[in-house]
Formats: structure tokens, C-alpha cells, sequence
């Protein structure tokens, strides 16, 4: 249990959030905000009120502090709850839309969510009710699952794969002058996701939260 969550009741933080996470208004209207964070700041803390410390004295061994391999099983963790908790609000007819960007302006949400060394804002859902027009609308399709799951050992794929893969996705190209020098869906993607100014900002800021979570 490596993972808290911050429900999210003051609607001076959501706003605060709508504008840090890549400027979402719908952050600010949503009913329901959960912030599921990587946490491993309670066992640290706990394990130090145990008496660690003075135990490994004892046995002479040193006491550890949290690494690399800790924050990805708090994060593993907490992305395990907040998909529990995305199929159960479905059960209860409630919508639901996953926030990355919180991993974004890590500074902000550090102080905004007052957060501690040893945890880390893995994600963040928004929960409320469907319109009529939003559970009707065409759900996007899902790649075939040749291409997902590998039996006994991973594959890399091929060009001709790749062709057949996003041959759906590559017909549906938008045409228009933004569109102009873009090929196929691998550039589009790139240029909209990849290189886009909240990716480079994503990165910075999980860098930071790295070296945090190490010093």
C-alpha cells in the first residue's frame, strides 16, 4: 500500500490545478478530483518511529532511505488504485478522465498539495456525470491485440507492421494547413505530443522530482 490520495474539496485548488495541469478549465468544474500520489514518505516515517534507526545500529547495518526502485513500486501501486477507483465510480454511472499533467510544474503542486520528500503525484482523475452526447459519442478503437501481446518474450515491430497497425488511424490524417509537411500519424503524434511544450515541461519537472526523491 505505497499510495495515498488527495480528494480534492477546495475548489481554489482545483482552480490552481485546471491552470498547472496544461490549462484544463474542466479540472475546475469537475465534482470529483483525486490525486493519486506514489507514496513512501508513511513507511519512512514509520519505520523511523519504529526505531529503525536503532536497530540496524545495533546489528550494524545502515538504515536505507527510499530509491529509484521504491518510487516505481509506489507508482505501480498508486495507478493500480486509481483504475480501481476510475471502474468503481463506473459502476456508479460516474465519468472519468485521467490527468498526467500533474506530473507537470512539480514545484507548484510540491507546495499547492504540500508534499513531502518521498512522494510523488503519479496522476490525478476527475470524476462527474456523463452527458447524453458524451455516452454516445464513438470511442476511439483500440490497436488488434497481435500487436499488444507477445507470448514468452517481447517483439519489436516492423514497418509493414507498423503500416498495418495505424492504417485505421493513417486514413483519418486531418488535411489542412497544419497538417502541411506532416505524413502519416507518427509525425502528427510526435510533433502534438512528443515535442510539445507540456512534454518538455513533464520531463523537466519529473527530473526534479527525481533528484528530490534521492538527495
Amino acid at each position: 500500500m505505497l499510495y495515498s490520495i488527495v480528494d480534492v474539496t477546495d475548489q481554489k485548488i482545483k482552480d490552481r490545478l485546471a491552470v498547472s495541469c496544461d490549462n484544463q478549465p474542466f479540472i475546475a468544474r469537475a465534482p470529483m478530483v483525486w490525486v493519486f500520489l506514489a507514496d513512501y514518505q508513511r513507511w519512512y516515517d514509520y519505520f523511523i518511529a519504529s526505531g529503525v534507526e536503532e536497530i540496524c545500529a545495533q546489528q550494524k547495518t545502515s538504515t536505507q532511505k527510499p530509491e529509484e526502485a521504491d518510487l516505481f513500486l509506489a507508482c505501480s501501486d498508486a495507478l493500480i488504485a486509481a483504475q480501481n477507483a476510475v471502474i468503481a465510480a463506473e459502476s456508479f454511472g460516474l465519468g472519468s478522465c485521467y490527468i498526467g499533467d500533474i506530473m507537470e510544474q512539480y514545484e507548484t503542486h510540491k507546495e499547492l498539495l504540500h508534499l513531502p520528500q518521498y512522494v510523488f503525484p503519479i496522476g490525478m482523475v476527475v470524476f462527474g456525470y456523463p452527458t447524453q452526447q458524451q455516452k454516445q459519442r464513438e470511442y476511439s478503437t483500440r490497436f488488434d491485440k497481435k500487436f499488444i501481446v507477445f507470448e514468452n518474450q517481447y517483439r519489436q515491430l516492423g514497418r509493414h507492421e507498423f503500416d498495418e497497425m495505424f492504417a485505421e488511424r493513417q486514413s483519418q490524417l486531418p488535411k489542412g494547413k497544419s497538417m502541411e509537411g506532416i505524413n502519416n500519424v507518427g509525425q502528427a503524434i510526435y510533433l502534438r505530443k512528443f515535442s510539445a511544450d507540456f512534454s518538455v515541461e513533464m520531463r523537466r519537472s519529473v527530473r526534479e522530482i527525481l533528484k528530490s526523491w534521492m538527495k
